[in-house]
């Protein structure tokens, strides 16, 4: 991909462990990739449809002068999100934060740190078989939304079907979720039951009812299992719910286990539990 390269910017701020860095201040060196499409830059020679790098160098040293982070791993964290949270055609960023003044007791030439960060593709199921339905979706998806390392990219259509599991409880409405996050897949699921939480859920028996259920479906085409995560979802393929909705918002987003798309498992399930496919 394209990229924009900012190499080494010179500011002195006042960030570090020890007070005296924090008091006297210190020189830091900033390097930064923002990696983008600049063809329609390029085509109509228009600097609005690319990124104005003066105005990030000068962002850049503003955020550095006025926020103070113990750890240069923190300034480099903090820094390459800010830059894709508020530069919309940017796509990942790579920044580099050089301390030539480290107070290590040895000659040296300087300490740093490099981070990437980029925005991350993921797919949500999102049901309630609780109270008023479709008021706790909402609301999930809107606590979801407060978070300004995520955008709601896309929501389904709400769907009701029966209980999945434990069927001795009322009919589930469900939907899929589609975003793009900063957050890496541990923190998206805290961020999820977080939601879940707000919403008063009760976790007192499995498949039991629920206020809001909140699920990673996919996550880029990343595949994990731990004890507490496994993407993709372990049992969506098998679930109708799931998957109708998924494929009503994006019919091309692949399991990268089965190796299908989401209409292509849901035609399958419909076969196989002998429903007619169209």
């Amino acid at each position: 991909m394209d990229h924009i390269f900012i190499e080494n910017l010179e500011v002195f701020a006042n960030h570090g462990i020890y007070e005296e860095e924090a008091s006297l201040g210190q020189k830091f060196i900033i390097s930064a990739r923002l990696y983008l499409d600049v063809a329609p830059a390029a085509k109509d020679d228009d600097i609005s449809r690319s990124v104005n790098y003066a105005d990030v160098c000068a962002d850049i040293d503003r955020w550095m002068k006025d926020n103070r982070c113990r750890l240069i791993e923190t300034v480099a964290d903090r820094l390459a999100k800010k830059l894709l949270k508020e530069l919309a055609a940017v796509r990942e960023a790579e920044v580099t934060v050089k301390k030539p003044w480290a107070p290590v007791g040895l000659p040296l030439e300087c300490v740093s740190i490099t981070v990437t960060r980029k925005w991350h593709t993921a797919y949500l199921s999102v049901g309630s078989n609780m109270g008023d339905k479709e008021k706790y979706i909402r609301g999930g998806i809107d606590f979801l939304k407060g978070n300004d390392s995520v955008r709601i990219l896309d929501v389904s259509p709400l769907i009701q079907t029966a209980p999945y599991g434990n069927v001795d409880q009322d009919d589930f409405l469900n939907g899929a979720v589609k975003l793009e996050t900063l957050l890496t897949p541990h923190e998206l699921l805290d961020l999820c039951h977080e939601a879940e939480n707000a919403a008063k859920r009760v976790r007192k028996e499995h498949w039991g009812p629920r206020t809001l259920d909140l699920d990673i479906l996919l996550y880029d085409s990343l595949v994990m299992d731990d004890a507490d995560l496994t993407i993709p979802h372990p049992d969506m393929t098998n679930r109708e719910f799931v998957l109708q909705p998924l494929s009503r918002i994006a019919p091309h987003a692949f399991h990268p286990v089965c190796r299908m798309t989401a209409s292509q498992l849901l035609g399958k399930l419909l076969g196989r539990n002998g429903v007619e496919e169209h």
